[in-house]
């Protein structure tokens, strides 16, 4: 586009959203034969991004679409209350804005129009056509949003109670895992000679040695590497701080990609994309990718459909075999309560071993 731009005259001053679409419609008639048809879709793709460059839109803070043009005015307050006491993510109000549109949608933005009955009918029309997670980001959803209404005094505290509990057994499923050696052939797979092996390598070094979250790492700013004191410091879920001892295999990665993988950008995200424009991940799918092409690459299948998470939990139960406690995993995992931890229990064969009675003998008829 710039090249076509400077045999027109046209300067980078003048180029706007006009001069893009007449971009893409010259690409629909080109018949040059040094682009595809899939090619001009890319093409002009990138032309969009350089003109938001061009005119100093920084990219990386661009909020989620919403799925309609305009959002319901008592669901933009919804997002302004959860910001301002909840300190929620954009991703988290995008999810949550989904149901809660829905239920605006049927009921209106008159919150006085909400009765139990109506509430409790519309959770179970979702979850009919939904599976578990997503009938539970439904409920979770509304219950932040009937606690709004409550705090405003636009609904009575009641019907808070009127969201029904869906049915799931707690601990009832396996975290799955890879062994050891796998996750060493994943590391391995990067190729440290260019910078997209690099950046790589460093990510998958977090998620597998410290177990963080692939939001941890879309989230994590060069200033967070405590240098000196060896230290990573990790902003995890409602924006708690905490930090992890920085060992020297993780740091030798990071320094590497900093210094030779990691290109020039006005950004403080750690990590960037490998293709202009240069800047962080959107959000946490990025790093599952990278994850999952990893395993591809390494010849692995995952067991299940996670890629990052996955890391996370081979790190638990590697840690749970060589003798770590509960207390000591939690803290790596930086769970909130010791509970949540409780579900790596159940793959420490050789503890359940030591603690499992024998099967009564049963005599035959």
């Amino acid at each position: 586009m710039f090249a076509g731009a400077t045999r027109s005259d046209l300067s980078v001053s003048e180029m706007d959203d006009r001069a893009v679409k007449r971009f893409g419609d010259h690409l629909t008639r080109c018949r040059c034969g040094r682009y595809s048809c899939a090619d001009r879709v890319d093409i002009l793709t990138g032309a969009r991004l350089f003109l938001r460059h061009s005119q100093g839109v920084d990219t990386a803070v661009i909020r989620l679409p919403d799925p309609a043009d305009s959002k319901p005015a008592l669901l933009e307050s919804f997002c302004q209350w959860m910001r301002e006491h909840r300190g929620s993510s954009e991703l988290t109000l995008y999810n949550y804005g989904l149901p809660i549109r829905d239920l605006i949608r049927r009921f209106g933005e008159d919150p006085s129009k909400l009765d139990a009955q109506g509430l409790r009918k519309f959770v179970l029309n979702q979850s009919r056509s939904s599976g578990w997670a997503t009938a539970k980001r439904c409920t979770t959803a509304l219950r932040m949003f009937l606690r709004f209404l409550i705090a405003e005094g636009r609904c009575r505290a009641g019907l808070l109670g009127a969201i029904p509990v869906l049915a799931h057994w707690r601990l009832s499923s396996l975290p799955r895992y890879v062994s050891p050696e796998a996750v060493e052939r994943v590391i391995d797979s990067c190729n440290v000679s260019s910078p997209v092996g690099k950046r790589d390598r460093a990510i998958l070094l977090l998620l597998a040695r410290l177990g963080l979250r692939a939001g941890d790492i879309v989230q994590m700013r060069l200033e967070d590497i405590d240098w000196k004191g060896a230290w990573v410091h990790v902003s995890g879920k409602g924006h708690r701080q905490t930090r992890l001892p920085l060992t020297q295999e993780v740091g030798d990665a990071i320094v590497s990609y900093v210094q030779e993988g990691r290109p020039r950008s006005h950004t403080d995200r750690l990590f960037l994309r490998s293709r202009a424009p240069f800047r962080g991940f959107r959000s946490h799918p990025a790093v599952s990718v990278i994850v999952a092409t990893a395993f591809r690459r390494a010849g692995i299948n995952r067991p299940g459909r996670g890629a990052a998470h996955l890391l996370r939990h081979s790190i638990a139960s590697s840690m749970l075999r060589q003798g770590a406690s509960l207390q000591e995993l939690s803290a790596l995992l930086r769970h909130r309560s010791i509970e949540t931890t409780q579900i790596y229990a159940k793959i420490d064969v050789t503890a359940l071993q030591q603690i499992a009675q024998p099967w009564p003998e049963v005599w035959s008829c």
